[in-house]
């Protein structure tokens, strides 16, 4: 009778950190402790060497397999005194990054803004925003983003894929987005 139970036990405690690990499973994490940022993102991806450019991107990561689907944090400079929400809603500060991507007529870039929502972790408020993006001679893809602001930074995590894949990774996507956070 003990032993039957030890084994129940032993067996339900199992089950529980398999199921616990099943949530994670497939991501890693990334931390940032200069800048003060930290994500989860997919196994099998690595790190692309980024040159310190005018554009604030300040790592990017790709899958090894389909090169297409990646991530990047962008830091840039936000007055120290502003918080998320007096940049805007979500919808708006959608609708600006949006803007902002589609101004660049010279690569006919087309965004549309899909959906766009706030989270709050920890006391500090996230914007996540999910874009829908055709860039001529290319297949449609689907970005996710998480944006935040902390001491005077403004960050942007941006995950992309192709949109015929978009089914297949979404709630890793989602997951990993939802990881995003500053300190």
């Amino acid at each position: 009778m003990l032993k039957s139970l030890r084994i129940l036990v032993v067996t339900i405690i199992s089950l529980t950190l398999f199921s616990c690990s099943v949530g994670l499973g497939g991501l890693q994490s990334y931390v940032d402790a200069t800048d003060g940022y930290q994500f989860l993102y997919p196994s099998g991806w690595v790190g692309v060497d980024v040159k310190q450019s005018s554009q604030g991107v300040d790592v990017i990561f790709r899958d090894l397999i389909e090169e297409s689907e990646n991530l990047s944090v962008i830091v840039s400079k936000v007055d120290e005194e502003k918080t998320l929400t007096e940049l805007g809603t979500p919808t708006e500060v959608g609708y600006y990054l949006l803007k902002q991507m589609n101004n660049q007529a010279e690569n006919g870039r087309k965004v549309d803004l899909i959906n766009a929502e706030s989270r709050e972790v920890e006391g500090k408020n996230y914007y996540n925003l999910e874009y829908e993006v055709t860039l001529p001679n290319q297949p449609k893809r689907h970005n996710l983003a998480s944006i935040a602001v902390s001491r005077g930074k403004l960050f942007t995590f941006n995950l992309s894929t192709l949109e015929k894949r978009w089914d297949k990774v979404k709630n890793l996507f989602e997951t990993s987005v939802n990881s995003f956070s500053v300190y």
